[in-house]
């Protein structure tokens, strides 16, 4: 029996708004409640004997297109959220990172991720990676970009140990929602990644369901492209 054990786990959070809708309220409050959730999964994650790196997909590049009062709410909730977390932080010893293209965000958020990502780069435990204003594409193509400019080999090794996540290739990958696809999401890290859909809205999603889905992850039978 296979019993694959799990390093880097990546999680696309769908659901807030259709979360929000089926309740007769407005999209923000599913984002509200789907920022509770990222505090139970992270601590979760931060406490779990073998998980060392937890991405979440927090904002992709196409989330632009969404409506302006959305998207400020988004980028307030983001802000406070990093301000309020930064106990839990230190109390889990998680160090924060974030990837993405965050040069596209307001001055005073730049800071706050920055200044969070500073206080927190001396913890030892778990890492705690957000994708803001991220796209896989985008990710790809800056790297190779600046390879060719440092004037280093384009290959494989090289192209992974420079992309913005180099922590390790992603081992599983779950998303919330009952969307089965994978949204310009990691998609050089994902290459042998295990894959789990969960018709779970994310505001609706827990640690309980997350430690099935790490049970149904251990005993599945990971190939890599071999026979065995």
């Amino acid at each position: 029996m296979a019993n694959n054990k799990l390093k880097h786990l990546a999680i696309i959070m769908d659901g807030n708004g259709r979360w929000a809708e089926n309740r007769g309220l407005k999209r923000v409050e599913g984002h509200k409640k789907g920022a509770e959730v990222v505090r139970d999964i992270t601590t979760y994650a931060s406490n779990h004997h073998s998980i060392e790196t937890l991405t979440l997909y927090a904002f992709s590049s196409e989330n632009w297109k969404r409506p302006r009062l959305e998207i400020e709410f988004l980028m307030k909730l983001l802000d406070n959220w990093l301000k309020n977390e930064l106990e839990t932080y230190h109390k889990h010893s998680i160090r924060f990172q974030a990837i993405g293209d965050i040069s596209k965000f307001s001055k005073k958020l730049q800071k706050r991720i920055y200044d969070t990502q500073e206080a927190t780069k001396n913890n030892k435990g778990l890492i705690q990676v957000l994708a803001l204003n991220y796209g896989a594409r985008y990710e790809i193509v800056d790297t190779i970009n600046r390879l060719i400019k440092d004037n280093i080999e384009i290959s494989e090794d090289n192209i992974s140990t420079h992309l913005q996540t180099p922590y390790s290739d992603i081992d599983l990958l779950i998303r919330t929602s009952g969307e089965e696809r994978i949204s310009n999401f990691l998609l050089w890290q994902l290459s042998y990644s295990e894959i789990f859909f969960t018709q779970t809205l994310w505001p609706d999603f827990n640690p309980q369901e997350l430690e099935y889905i790490i049970e149904n992850f251990k005993n599945r039978k990971r190939r890599f492209g071999a026979i065995f």
